[in-house]
């Protein structure tokens, strides 16, 4: 009878509740692991991988030239399936069909050697550029004057602009200083994503004994006084 008295008055707390906060917190706490490790891990490769393309410029560009030839041979064979798929219009089954004709056949080229496909690179990377920068200029300069952040689209559209002309005109020193800016911006990135990794294992282990502290007194069981 005391016991029937005990839950019917409500003083006690939820059954379940220890179980399930326990549980949440190890649940928080697994994920916050598997973030730092994520983040280590990744800046870490980042690291690396810069490392290598300082070491080894000239190697790092011919594996790039021989990957950028694979794109372009997957990319022209899709394309050229789907120049005779039934869900392509008629008018541009032909469109579809030397796009794809055309990326097999550079594809092809990249394999002749390193100095084909650093150059079918570059001149690919410049073109996208190019485009990309002319759109975006246009677009700012169309848009009106009191449009939120036009100034910075605009510098980033003639940025671009400029970007993709100097790769268009100089594909092989652009493409070499290109690697080297790469290099180096992998480094640093990699560097703040080791650094933000070790914070963020310190904070963890700092927070879980508080977490823990903090959740003991909730769970203490008070007998009722007809105990």
């Amino acid at each position: 009878m005391a016991s029937s008295s005990f839950d019917s008055s409500g003083a006690g707390p939820p059954r379940g509740t220890g179980t399930q906060d326990a549980s949440g917190t190890e649940s928080l706490g697994g994920l916050a692991d598997m973030g730092w490790q994520a983040l280590l891990t990744m800046g870490l490769a980042a690291i690396a991988l810069g490392v290598v393309v300082l070491a080894w410029p000239q190697e790092t560009l011919r594996v790039v030239g021989v990957l950028f030839g694979v794109y372009l041979l997957v990319i022209g064979v899709f394309q050229l399936v789907a120049a005779f798929g039934t869900h392509v219009p008629r008018h541009l089954r032909a469109l579809h069909f030397l796009a794809g004709a055309l990326s097999v056949l550079l594809g092809l080229i990249c394999f002749r050697g390193t100095l084909e496909s650093i150059l079918l690179l570059a001149l690919w990377i410049g073109f996208g550029w190019l485009v990309r920068g002319i759109m975006v200029t246009a677009t700012a300069a169309s848009a009106p004057p009191d449009m939120p952040a036009r100034g910075w689209m605009l510098f980033a559209g003639i940025i671009g602009l400029l970007a993709g002309t100097v790769l268009i005109v100089a594909p092989f020193t652009s493409i070499a200083a290109l690697t080297l800016t790469v290099s180096i911006m992998a480094i640093v990135l990699g560097a703040v994503e080791v650094f933000h990794a070790i914070r963020m294992r310190a904070d963890v282990s700092r927070l879980a004994p508080g977490t823990t502290a903090e959740r003991r007194p909730r769970f203490h069981f008070r007998p009722h006084p007809q105990h």
